[in-house]
């Protein structure tokens, strides 16, 4: 494994445990060279998933994609890592297990709007308004008035979340 800071290519594995989810085993690794320390997952590689693109291309699933339009939603807000890392996990491992070979973008899109509604609400109207491709402000306002419905259910039912404020 080569490490991130310094690129040498020669490390010890100090420690090693499954993570939260069971899926991967999480190695903390220290460099030989510099003795940084550095986190690697290790996953199963299952049959390779590809996403059906909207034109219909079709192109291999990517998980960094995914996590890196989560972590655009989420930027400056009080939103770890960590969280990005379970979301991601919790997306991917809906995406395998419904789809065996191919999923469409739109089924990833809604998975990741589903996660992001959750989490927090600032986050879901950014990735919503990127997503769905907003024409004009209606759009816009049509996807607020669903949230804020959505969110007046949720409240009636008395689930003992608390909701962050817009």
């Amino acid at each position: 494994m080569r490490c991130p800071f310094c690129q040498h290519d020669d490390d010890k594995v100090v420690d090693s445990r499954a993570s939260d989810d069971g899926v991967a085993i999480r190695r903390r690794r220290e460099c030989l060279k510099c003795s940084r320390r550095f986190t690697t997952y290790e996953r199963i590689e299952v049959s390779p998933l590809r996403v059906i693109k909207k034109d219909g291309r079709r192109v291999p699933y990517d998980r960094e994609k995914v996590r890196r339009g989560i972590e655009k939603a989420c930027w400056n807000l009080p939103i770890s890592a960590e969280q990005i890392d379970k979301m991601v996990d919790a997306i991917e491992g809906v995406a395998f297990e419904k789809y065996e070979r191919e999923v469409p973008s739109q089924e990833l899109g809604n998975l990741v709007m589903q996660e992001l509604r959750k989490l927090h609400q600032v986050a879901y109207v950014r990735f919503a308004s990127v997503y769905r491709e907003f024409k004009d402000v209606s759009e816009f306002m049509d996807v607020l008035e669903e949230f804020v419905k959505g969110r007046a259910r949720n409240a009636g039912k008395g689930n003992g979340e608390v909701q962050p404020k817009v």
